[in-house]
């Protein structure tokens, strides 16, 4: 005979006005601010058990192969808890002393900081609440998303093969920021997800990026250092960037056509482009049916400024004269954007503070083009502005990161390991590992530039007692480093850009996993195989 409890459940005692049992919280990602400030955590551990070191430097500033020594910590306990603290104000605003290389709100020097790039990102803000709230870009959207719907895949190959094509001759990508708010919604009114307008401009920047041809900003730089034309080793350069730039391609595509057909398919969810239209421009007027329909004379003008806008960034920023002269030397993109050559005469060689003002000054204009009132302008540059600040605050934890690895003089230790790793190693093997070695410290080091300079005089002297050219060194170093910045937190391109979009970094990554590990595996390849031709 079964006994049973009246009123409850049987064999818990549970009477019936006993409250259910909370469920159990699932593990939630973090956030990309909470994500970046554990990375920061974890490396500043990590630099706390790596001892410091140096190495000599040549007239350039070139480290000497084998002059590699151990010296004592620069800072003290305290002080390295101070860096803790201080990296995201170094990170915004850090000035890296000339002499020392530390990096200080007080040094003198070179800004270290990315508060250009902060800055750079409220400017589109501003530009983007003003200009959503006179409506034109969301009837331009509608009106193309329901135009495209059915070959929007085709948008998506053509912005992608742009993108890597500016990325791999002049190093197109922090410039991407200023397309966000124009393709999430898009994306959306074309059946799509926020995942696909990400990828779309990460993937297809940062692949052309990683598969780098003439760019003056890690090639040029690379191959100055190295000693060798940046011609040379061009072949398989190319190679590499069509294959791994239709096989980034195919990937994105392939995934985005499955949500548009199953939307259960995705990895981040949908939104309408009504609830996207509402994020981007909070405006208290609603658009009704008959003005989605038609564009008013004033819109027209507003869209016509919107292009203008941005095909002036992107003119105003490519080093032209160093793509078409193809030289080499000392060259920066994240900071000064300068190039060892001399510039056309039509070059505007802009970087950070004018673009900045680009889009400040573009947004006056489409204001005062649609008789906005002086309040209503300013408020929405205030909400603008305020819209970017997680963005902001991901990226300025980003570059603390490097900021930490730089003062506490554990980067050249990490040369170094990198140094030992591949000394010795045969034609192959060293090819492969000149690729793998790299990565971590691309991590530590997300400038390309910054990456060539340091790496770049080990690496090439090692290559030659392996049976390694130049070029094909040069080549390994790029894939390294270009394929890490795919997905490294570190990247700002990627921090920055996943939330603006509104990605978690845990989503992204399950997407990006299996591409990067199919490019990891042509890079090898391909190295190998260079190597074994000679």
């Amino acid at each position: 005979m079964s006994t049973t409890i009246e009123g409850g459940d049987a064999g818990t005692g549970a009477g019936p006005d006993t409250p259910p049992a909370a469920p159990r919280k699932k593990f939630e990602f973090p956030g990309p601010i909470t994500m970046l400030a554990i990375v920061m955590i974890v490396v500043w551990l990590v630099a706390l058990a790596v001892p410091s070191g140096v190495f000599r430097h040549d007239a350039d500033g070139a480290p000497i192969p084998g002059s590699f020594q151990h010296i004592p910590s620069p800072l003290t306990f305290w002080q390295r808890v101070q860096q803790l603290i201080l990296a995201p104000v170094n990170g915004l605003y850090g000035i890296r002393d000339s002499v020392s290389g530390f990096v200080d709100t007080d040094a003198l020097g070179h800004l270290f900081g990315s508060v250009g790039v902060v800055m750079f990102i409220m400017s589109l803000g501003v530009f983007l609440s003003v200009s959503f709230a006179t409506h034109s870009l969301e009837v331009a959207v509608a009106r193309l998303g329901e135009r495209l719907r059915t070959r929007g895949w085709l948008l998506i190959v053509a912005i992608m093969l742009l993108f890597s094509v500016l990325g791999s001759t002049m190093g197109f990508s922090v410039e991407t920021f200023g397309f966000y708010g124009l393709l999430i919604p898009l994306m959306l009114a074309m059946g799509f997800n926020r995942m696909v307008a990400a990828m779309t401009i990460i993937v297809g920047a940062m692949i052309g990026c990683a598969a780098s041809t003439v760019n003056p900003f890690s090639i040029g730089v690379a191959s100055g250092e190295a000693g060798v034309s940046i011609g040379d080793g061009i072949v398989l350069r190319i190679a590499l960037w069509v294959v791994m730039t239709a096989v980034a391609i195919t990937y994105v595509v392939r995934y985005a056509l499955r949500v548009q057909r199953d939307p259960s398919r995705s990895l981040v969810g949908f939104e309408t482009p009504d609830t996207e239209a509402t994020d981007l421009a909070e405006e208290n007027l609603e658009v009704t049916t008959e003005e989605l329909r038609r564009l008013t004379g004033t819109q027209k003008w507003v869209l016509a400024i919107t292009g203008f806008t941005f095909a002036l960034m992107i003119f105003s920023v490519i080093p032209w004269s160093a793509i078409f002269g193809a030289s080499t030397g000392p060259a920066e993109y994240e900071l000064q954007h300068q190039t060892a050559a001399e510039p056309y005469w039509f070059e505007l060689n802009w970087w950070f503070p004018q673009l900045t003002m680009l889009f400040v000054l573009a947004a006056i204009v489409v204001g005062v083009v649609a008789r906005m009132g002086e309040k209503k302008l300013v408020s929405l540059i205030t909400r603008g502005v305020g819209d970017m600040v997680g963005p902001a605050i991901v990226i300025l934890l980003a570059q603390g990161v490097s900021v930490i690895m730089t003062n506490t003089q554990t980067i050249d230790t990490a040369l170094n390991a990198m140094e030992n790793l591949v000394s010795g190693a045969s034609a192959g093997v060293f090819s492969i590992l000149a690729m793998l070695v790299n990565i971590p410290l691309a991590f530590l080091i997300p400038s390309a530039s910054g990456h060539a300079t340091l790496a770049m005089p080990l690496l090439a002297p090692l290559g030659e007692f392996a049976g390694v050219n130049r070029a094909l060194v040069i080549t390994a170093w790029q894939m390294g480093h270009g394929l890490t910045m795919l997905v490294s937190p570190t990247n700002v391109v990627v921090a920055g850009g996943l939330a603006m979009a509104k990605v978690g970094y845990d989503r992204f990554v399950r997407f990006i996993w299996p591409l990067l590990l199919v490019l990891l595996v042509i890079a090898a390849a391909a190295l190998g195989i260079g190597a074994a031709l000679g």
